[in-house]
């Protein structure tokens, strides 16, 4: 039987100073930002119909570099989101930030304006690697804004990217002990992808082997786990997991406001769940938060390819509440899986192998 799930915010804010060549998101430079808070309140005030009596379990501010609000342009957003939404006790408000935009009075405001939580792309803490990539900011500054954090929050994540240009893997290694010498409570370890419609597709750069690159992946998962961050997503490592990312892999429901936002929705009434995208160009966005509203048709498949992604899988029951589909739907393909050594299988829990999740893709497939 499909029941409500717990519901999250995401806001999208899609400026940032310099868009990076590897960066598919839909981030801008120096356009016109007038009136966008007051945009995201008209677009949250068409989706109230989908918050179905819940409060706000989590919210999630990115971009672009949403770290470019000033204070006031945040109260404005919090002071209407707040009169509009009940929010959870622990709620976990995160806003994204990058290094190069880091202003210590600012954050500090922003913590009192409801911020509890910070994401900052670091990506390296070399120079020389920063530059590659195209980021605005340099080691040192990466550092300080991360040293910064850790005075301001009590909960702060950093994200480290491996398989760049020219890197080695004592590189990787290196950005990983530093990135935990600054305390964060989550670290976000992820490859570089080279994706569609990017300057880094145009013109690619040279990345090291794949070899390598596994090696880079395998020591250092081994390093965070070390260092006692548990390895809950395939690319999340924490001492305190994300609530936002966790919703988001177990197939929760999220409202998406902002340019190009796209949301999850649970409609137990019709038995469908349902997605959202906004207009992704910012100059329509401001002119109207118009919503295109499709139903999900392969739910099994929409949700495998959430929750496989979790290191500890999901539980039986999950799957039924979330999908309103019964588990025997799937019943041949986890039989499949699971005679490969891909899935482990029980009475109350389905979960990737360590040799499925290395296999991720491989595994997935089972249930296109």
């Amino acid at each position: 039987m499909l029941t409500l799930p717990p519901l999250s915010l995401y806001i999208h804010y899609p400026w940032c100073v310099k868009k990076c060549p590897y960066c598919d998101f839909n981030s801008h430079e120096g356009e016109d930002r007038n009136g966008y808070i007051g945009a995201l309140l008209k677009d949250l005030d068409k989706d109230l119909k989908y918050v179905q009596g819940r409060s706000i379990y989590s919210i999630f501010i990115g971009g672009g570099t949403p770290s470019l609000m000033s204070a006031d342009e945040l109260h404005e957003l919090f002071t209407g989101l707040k009169s509009k939404l009940t929010f959870e006790k622990n709620i976990e408000i995160t806003l994204e930030t990058n290094p190069g935009t880091f202003e210590v009075d600012k954050f500090k405001a922003f913590k009192n304006i409801g911020i509890n939580r910070l994401s900052i792309g670091v990506q390296s803490f070399q120079d020389h690697h920063l530059s590659a990539l195209g980021r605005i900011h340099s080691a040192k500054e990466a550092s300080k804004a991360c040293t910064y954090a850790s005075q301001i929050f009590d909960n702060f994540n950093i994200d480290l990217m491996y398989g760049l240009e020219g890197q080695s893997i004592d590189d990787c290694l290196s950005d990983i002990n530093q990135a935990v010498d600054l305390n964060p409570q989550h670290i976000s370890f992820y490859q570089l992808t080279i994706e569609p419609n990017t300057l880094f597709a145009k013109f690619p750069p040279a990345l090291p082997k794949d070899d390598d690159i596994w090696r880079m992946g395998e020591q250092g998962v081994a390093l965070l786990e070390q260092h006692g961050f548990e390895r809950y997503e395939v690319s999340a490592f924490g001492k305190i997991p994300s609530k936002h990312n966790l919703n988001y892999w177990q197939f929760g429901d999220y409202i998406g406001i902002g340019a190009g936002a796209h949301g999850k929705i649970t409609s137990p009434n019709t038995n469908e769940i349902l997605r959202t995208r906004k207009p992704k160009s910012p100059k329509d966005y401001l002119n109207n938060q118009s919503s295109i509203v499709e139903k999900v048709e392969n739910l099994p498949f929409e949700f495998m390819l959430n929750a496989l992604r979790l290191k500890e899988g999901l539980a039986l029951d999950l799957f039924e509440s979330r999908t309103g589909q019964s588990i025997q739907v799937i019943e041949q393909q986890l039989q499949q899986a699971q005679d490969l050594d891909l899935l482990l299988v029980d009475d109350k829990r389905i979960k990737p192998s360590d040799k499925g999740y290395n296999f991720l893709n491989d595994l997935m497939s089972f249930f296109l």
